[in-house]
């Protein structure tokens, strides 16, 4: 995302000099995530996590405890969002208990777990994905987290669930607090949450290298030449002349023919996309070849 993975953006917002280490649980391409940070000359000290088999939110936490110790921030892989992580912090210190949630306002909560809180900003219950008649809040669980290591005294063993088998224990000791927050929460994990995700960095400057032209960043010093585009992402390499690109991340090398037009779209490098196409909310996976004028549309997924 921009010039940084997914997971570098997710901790962009740590406060500095507070964090000495990053541990990741992963159950896929372990392997690349490793090889990727440990080629960095400068960078984050990354340690993995494996998961042979998946164990759910909790379980794949649980499976840290033997590298985790004392507080620790914990967030979901794929969040980017304006918290500032410094304000967990003080309500954490002040309010004391073994967990302290981000929490996000949102119009239909069923969809996501429901968090209660107090006038101390204390959690009094939590609910994963709630009926329309169990709604008690609109304040869900933005999946990022200041954790004391008593939270593995309450996991379970093997396979479970943070939101349903943890929080809610935690919630009815009253050992939580919550901590609603404003700006932006995008869960990046669908290809258009993705775009959602691509646009609030190029609109927050969440990046280090490469530059914004006409509201698109480009790794490069300029967008590809004779493209139209806007909240987009161009690797290097990028052929698009003639081209209309919306809403898309074109990974190096990419080439798009002229008349095109692309939206949503997620082209991974060396995909080629002939003449007078129209493709909307479409993967193109690498080296991948679509014919001229052909038009596909894809199932566009709400964001969360």
């Amino acid at each position: 995302m921009l010039d940084r993975t997914l997971l570098e953006q997710v901790v962009w917002g740590m406060p500095e000099g507070v964090v000495d280490e990053i541990i990741v649980a992963g159950g896929y391409r372990v392997d690349q995530i490793t090889n990727h940070f440990s080629a960095k000359e400068q960078g984050l000290d990354v340690t993995m996590v494996e998961e042979t088999e998946p164990l759910g939110t909790g379980g794949a936490l649980g499976n840290c405890r033997d590298v985790v110790s004392g507080r620790f921030a914990c967030f979901n892989g794929d969040v980017i969002t304006s918290l500032r992580v410094e304000d967990l912090i003080d309500l954490h210190q002040h309010n004391g208990g073994v967990g302290t949630l981000a929490l996000w306002e949102v119009e239909d909560p069923t969809r996501f777990g429901i968090v209660g809180v107090d006038s101390t900003q204390r959690v009094t219950q939590f609910k994963e994905k709630p009926k329309a008649s169990e709604v008690f809040s609109n304040l869900i669980n933005a999946g990022s987290y200041l954790l004391e290591e008593e939270v593995f005294d309450v996991m379970p063993t093997g396979r479970h669930s943070l939101e349903r088998d943890v929080f809610p224990v935690l919630a009815e000791r009253g050992e939580l607090n919550g901590l609603p927050f404003e700006g932006y929460f995008i869960d990046a994990g669908t290809p258009a949450s993705w775009s959602d995700g691509v646009e609030a960095c190029i609109a927050h400057g969440r990046f280090n290298r490469g530059r914004v032209v006409d509201g698109s960043w480009c790794a490069e010093s300029s967008a590809p030449a004779g493209a139209r585009h806007h909240g987009s992402m161009f690797g290097r390499g990028i052929s698009a002349h003639g081209a209309t690109v919306e809403r898309s991340t074109l990974l190096d090398g990419v080439r798009v023919g002229e008349g095109s037009v692309l939206n949503g779209v997620l082209a991974g490098q060396g995909a080629v996309v002939g003449a007078g196409c129209v493709l909307r909310d479409v993967v193109l996976g690498p080296g991948a070849v679509v014919e001229d004028g052909e038009r596909l549309v894809g199932e566009r997924r709400a964001a969360s």
